[in-house]
């Protein structure tokens, strides 16, 4: 049985023209669509076009990376030294802690928030595939996280320079720190990114990449200690496969002129640095892998 409108109900119904047209302009297709993903996941980063709030952890430990910099130069012209306090590629290892805080804070907001909120299928509805997500995602990662990490060797470098150290030995110790720090953005942003996309809280996301990136050193730091106590400098070499920044330490210090921060100093030599170099590879390139497989489902 229907029942049929009142006369008020017809006197107030109206039929609205929206005015829908068919759009015939350019279509900038993928490309433009991955650059622009990049783009907001780099600003996302550091909270630029974020809330005041948003800004202000990044932009703290952004300063905390540089201010020891900056003390370290300020020294060096006041006391005229020979050479710099710290190796180009030994900061980002003495100051891994900040880095940490950082991955932790940024690769969630990154892409836990997008599973949170179910963005993803949004994202998915434009001419934007799985692959240009990751790729994007990754690299807006790698390059705050390098950002983060050159900016104080280019103080140092700039700081010799203006203390007149020598030009050739501090050019060739600032290339040797970039490509140091470059594969360590590599490395964290992939494990950031991978612990984070496992779950959509982004308070898990951030104990859990506190938990992967600073734990697993301090236990990784500990073990070597007790194996350098017992004599055990092989151990100590092999010990350092089990955590992010010792990997890099120890590519640095096969590979690049860095002196190991490893308890002893006992450093990879170039043979078992080849490995380190491998197993830092295929990490970067297995979260690359499961970071894909993780997405491959557009209703997340």
């Amino acid at each position: 049985m229907t029942t049929e409108p009142s006369p008020v109900d017809r006197a107030s119904t109206q039929i609205h023209n929206i005015g829908y047209r068919h759009y015939d302009g350019p279509r900038l297709g993928r490309a433009y669509s991955r650059r622009s993903l990049f783009s907001q996941s780099l600003r996302g980063a550091y909270g630029l076009g974020r809330s005041a709030k948003s800004k202000v952890l990044p932009m703290l430990l952004f300063i905390v990376m540089c201010v020891p910099a900056l003390i370290m130069v300020a020294v060096a012209v006041a006391t005229k030294a020979n050479d710099l306090p710290v190796d180009y590629t030994r900061y980002a290892v003495i100051l891994q802690a900040v880095i940490g805080l950082y991955v932790a804070s940024a690769a969630p907001n990154a892409v836990s928030l997008d599973l949170r909120f179910k963005s993803i299928p949004l994202y998915f509805s434009r001419p934007i595939e799985r692959v240009d997500y990751v790729v994007a995602k990754f690299a807006a990662m790698t390059s705050a996280l390098f950002i983060l990490t050159a900016a104080p060797l280019i103080v140092l470098y700039v700081g010799s320079l203006l203390a007149k150290l020598d030009f050739t030995e501090q050019t060739k110790g600032f290339a040797q720190g970039l490509v140091s720090v470059a594969l360590l953005s590599l490395l964290f942003a992939g494990i950031g990114l991978v612990v984070s996309a496992v779950t959509p809280r982004r308070g898990f996301g951030i104990a859990a990449v506190i938990a992967v990136l600073t734990i697993s050193y301090g236990a990784v730091s500990t073990v070597q200690a007790i194996a350098d106590a017992q004599d055990n400098g092989g151990a100590v070499t092999w010990l350092g496969l089990f955590s992010p920044i010792t990997l890099i330490d120890g590519v640095g210090t096969a590979f690049l002129g860095a002196s190991s921060s490893f308890p002893g100093a006992h450093g990879p030599s170039a043979g078992e640095g080849l490995v380190y170099l491998l197993v830092v590879l295929g990490l970067i390139a297995g979260s690359y892998g499961l970071l894909m497989r993780r997405y491959r489902k557009v209703g997340l």
